[in-house]
């Protein structure tokens, strides 16, 4: 679709509105429109914040006996997709168990349960993503998966099993933050007006994914090495201390270059970036002598080797993650930025 610039006046340039966009929208002569200069110089119009901010609604048919994973996904997925109301009705009633999980995510995910009886559930998000801080978000997560990392170790340094267990339940507080990010950031890749209040355009959003994707396996991993130090305990089983050494070693490496790899990330150090995916080698010839270590010596019951071996492959992942961070900084570092900064005006 294309239109002329004409001239009206002096020095004033119009372009006229397509007729059926005016009316799919419901504008009038007279009324306010939005547009946005974008990254690439290309300008996005819409209609005004208020005709704008309907709120999405959907709903979710639950089966009488529906499993409670598949809800919470169901929820779940309702949630990344920006929807600020969810009903969920079942064809009969809910069972208590359904019950449950549908109220437990609704905790997850920050939501409030607004009405509620046996046949129905409606859910509704008072977040408005227009207000968020993405990178202040991103920042807090991390503090808390780098304390993860750094508790799973020390954990597993001093045998100490209430630190393990504290450090296994903050899991819960990353996964909060990673589930408010993500629906953030999907929004705002489809959503132009509210990428340009976040400062980030479709391809941002495509790095902060992956950033915020991996910081959340991170986590994962290390509340797996905890629960594993847990569960040894609880069996009554030691690592050998020669096997301990050589996993600290490798764990304090690895979160020391997890927290590098993120602060790489946000000030785009390509340098730092490519020094921290330096340590790969390294990092591969700890994990060997590690498995090495697992299975020569001393007799070992079956469960131990299966918690070290188990141990051993969660600090590996965790370097995974850490060296996909660092390459992401190094592909973002290189992306184009605007030479102007963006703005946003109304016309009326």
């Amino acid at each position: 679709m294309e239109r002329k610039i004409m001239s009206l006046g002096k020095s004033s340039l119009v372009v006229s509105l397509p007729k059926e966009w005016m009316q799919l929208n419901d504008l009038k002569k007279g009324e306010t429109v939005q547009f946005n200069i974008q990254r690439d110089r290309s300008l996005v119009i819409y209609p005004s914040s208020t005709k704008r901010s309907e709120e999405k609604e959907v709903t979710l048919t639950i089966m009488q006996n529906e499993e409670e994973i598949l809800i919470t996904q169901k929820i779940l997925g309702a949630f990344l997709n920006g929807y600020t109301g969810i009903t969920l009705a079942s064809e009969n009633i809910f069972s208590v168990p359904q019950t449950k999980a549908v109220r437990n995510m609704a905790g997850r995910l920050y939501m409030r349960v607004m009405a509620a009886d046996a046949k129905t559930v409606y859910m509704q998000s008072l977040m408005d993503e227009s207000k968020a801080s993405l990178e202040q978000a991103i920042q807090r997560m991390h503090l808390i998966s780098r304390s993860m990392c750094e508790g799973a170790f020390s954990a597993l340094k001093n045998n100490d099993v209430p630190l393990a267990k504290s450090t296994y339940s903050l899991d819960d507080d990353v996964d909060h933050f990673a589930f408010l990010i993500m629906r953030i950031l999907r929004n705002a890749a489809q959503n132009p007006h509210l990428a340009n209040e976040l400062h980030v355009d479709p391809v941002d959003c495509m790095d902060h994914q992956t950033l915020v994707t991996r910081m959340e396996h991170a986590s994962d991993y290390a509340a797996e090495i905890t629960k594993h130090i847990i569960m040894l305990n609880g069996a009554k089983q030691t690592i050998p201390d020669d096997v301990v050494a050589l996993m600290i070693n490798a764990g304090t490496e690895v979160t020391e270059l997890y927290v590098k790899s993120v602060e790489a990330f946000f000030s785009k150090n390509v340098d730092a970036a490519v020094a921290i995916m330096k340590h790969r080698q390294k990092l591969e010839k700890l994990d060997v002598e590690i498995t090495s270590k697992a299975f020569i010596g001393p007799h070992k019951s079956a469960e131990l080797v299966c918690g070290i071996c188990s141990i051993r492959d969660n600090i590996k992942r965790i370097s995974h993650c850490t060296f996909s961070i660092a390459e992401t900084a190094v592909n973002r570092a290189f992306k184009a930025t605007p030479n102007e900064p963006l703005t946003e005006t109304k016309t009326g």
